[in-house]
């Protein structure tokens, strides 16, 4: 079996645009900014063995705010430039109760079944609570990048973090640290 990272998109690959303190998607491929240490961030979780899944939830589809056409064109350009292993996207809003919008685990257990992953052996980073709740019912390690929105903050246990640069560092350390005890 194979272990993933995996990675909500807006806020922790990419800028969020942030509203009254709370973020929200790049609405145009011009606002679509990449941070910093994002790039060699994944390089070295892939390096270390981890598959690289976005997961994300795209309710503006639902809205009617953005075509599914955008999203896919902004999630493209990530998985091209981060070298991506593969994209899952909730189109739904919170009235649709489905399974796949976090924090339902759904976007992780239908990738953990395509790819052979053991979600024991992974770990999910996200900015927001749901995030860090869909990690949990998924069964994976679950890393926090604060922003300090102004929303609700997750439950834990989870590590709490700046970036996708420093939960990598820390992700290799813990699952090296994981490989060493069992060998």
């Amino acid at each position: 079996m194979r272990r993933a990272v995996f990675l909500d998109r807006d806020g922790v690959l990419n800028r969020a645009i942030l509203r009254e303190g709370k973020p929200h998607p790049p609405e145009t491929l011009a606002e679509l900014r990449v941070l910093a240490g994002v790039r060699d961030a994944c390089r070295k979780l892939r390096e270390a063995g981890f598959a690289l899944i976005l997961i994300t939830n795209q309710p503006d589809i639902a809205r009617g705010a953005v075509t599914a056409q955008h999203v896919a064109e902004i999630n493209g350009r990530l998985q091209r430039y981060l070298q991506l292993d593969d994209i899952r996207v909730c189109p739904h809003d919170d009235d649709a109760h489905c399974v796949c919008r976090k924090p339902q685990p759904g976007l992780l257990l239908e990738a953990a079944r395509g790819w052979n992953i053991d979600l024991a052996s992974s770990y999910i980073v996200g900015d927001r609570w749901r995030d860090v709740e869909a990690g949990h019912r998924a069964g994976c390690q679950a890393v926090f990048v604060d922003h300090g929105y102004r929303e609700r903050q997750p439950d834990g246990p989870y590590l709490r973090v700046r970036s996708l640069r420093e939960a990598a560092y820390w992700i290799i350390e813990t699952a090296n640290r994981e490989w060493r005890r069992h060998a």
